[in-house]
């Protein structure tokens, strides 16, 4: 591809990874859906953080992750980046399905991370700011990744909150890459968008199908790795802070839910209705709106990164630091706010299991999948008597 993409210029390769995920996404996500159901593989709302009414399917994040992983199948070179960062995703995916089915405690989570992180730099892919030694860098970058996964784990807590500021973040890491000519990070993170968009189209509010830790995990590597290994310097010597900014959402949000838990002195990895997005809902605000004011928020942010990369170095630092401050304002004026959530913070409507089933698949009339469809029909009818 990268032959290709001199050849035809570097936006019309990125259009078409683009695309080409998003046809397999759009296809491969009500598939997901339909095995989800089949398999119960299903969030069940219960009472307290998961308040939408009846079960959603899981494994949204396996049809992000196919899509993503067939568009790099096709389109392609692989190199040692490429496949360290493919390897990565697949332990993270795999790590996510495992908890998806409930039995994989915080240790396991923390540890197939690490191991990710290690096949990462591996593979060279790894923070390197030339004033630190290369211990500093290498605890850098593995902080970074972890935090990053688990950012995007954290804010998957509205329909379409976590895979669209995903979207936001890796339009500007698309944009940076282009200008910069650096062509396989602008394939990846094109050909994420693409895998991200189609899942969005079922993700939106009412939501028929969640992301799950399989793909927030997966979807949080990404965006980590591909922000870290990009050129920012070129005429900032501390544009390396950008990917600050662009992630500044995800970071925000975890910075502010931690440092919530560790006052009560509270376990922090348990969830917690104390979430900006959370807080915003109990406001009086409803989903769609809250989540907007987070893609604003998120493209705002985004914004600042794409002018960071082309100031001076003072400029840069007032500028990261500006936009922190803003956002421990934010922090502050968001305590005054109820910690409760609101009722349904994740949809108000049940799947439409029709649409699902036949838009994953033009065959759904025959009477093994229709009879599939009343069974799942059936489930949700007796979970809703319960």
């Amino acid at each position: 591809m990268a032959e290709a993409a001199r050849l035809i210029g570097l936006p019309l390769a990125a259009l078409v990874c683009l695309a080409t995920a998003l046809l397999l996404s759009l296809y491969g996500t009500p598939l997901a859906a339909r095995a989800a159901l089949r398999f119960g593989i299903v969030d069940l709302p219960d009472g307290s953080l998961k308040r939408h009414r009846g079960p959603v399917p899981y494994l949204g994040g396996l049809a992000v992750y196919g899509s993503f992983i067939l568009t790099m199948a096709l389109v392609f070179d692989f190199d040692q980046r490429v496949l360290g960062l493919l390897l990565a995703g697949t332990i993270l995916v795999l790590l996510g399905l495992v908890d998806d089915f409930g039995v994989l405690g915080v240790g396991p989570k923390f540890l197939g991370q690490a191991f990710a992180t290690v096949v990462l730099i591996k593979s060279g892919i790894a923070i390197q700011i030339g004033m630190l030694p290369e211990w500093a860098n290498l605890a850098l970058t593995a902080l970074w990744i972890v935090g990053i996964t688990n950012a995007l784990n954290i804010i998957d807590i509205m329909d379409g909150l976590a895979a669209g500021v995903a979207v936001i973040a890796a339009a500007f890491m698309l944009i940076i890459s282009c200008v910069n000519s650096d062509t396989s990070i602008a394939l990846m993170t094109a050909t994420l968008i693409g895998s991200l968009l189609g899942f969005l189209r079922y993700n939106v509010h009412p939501a028929q199908i969640f992301l799950g830790d399989t793909g927030s995990l997966f979807v949080g590597m990404m965006l980590g790795a591909l922000a870290m290994i990009g050129k920012y310097d070129a005429v900032n010597s501390v544009g390396w802070l950008t990917p600050l900014l662009i992630l500044a959402v995800p970071i925000f949000d975890t910075l502010f839910v931690m440092t919530l838990r560790a006052a009560r002195r509270s376990n922090p990895f348990k969830g917690s209705p104390d979430h900006f997005a959370l807080r915003l809902r109990r406001a009086g605000l409803p989903a769609p709106r809250v989540v907007m004011l987070t893609w604003i928020l998120a493209s705002a942010m985004g914004c600042l990164g794409m002018f960071n990369v082309a100031v001076e170095a003072t400029m840069s630092l007032m500028l990261v630091a500006g936009a922190a401050g803003a956002l421990v304002i934010c922090g502050a004026a968001l305590l005054r706010l109820p910690e409760a959530p609101a009722p349904e913070p994740r949809g108000d409507a049940e799947p439409d299991l029709h649409v699902m089933f036949e838009s994953a698949d033009p065959d759904v009339a025959d009477m093994h999948e229709r009879a599939m469809v009343r069974q799942a029909q059936r489930n949700l009818e007796r979970w809703r008597r319960r």
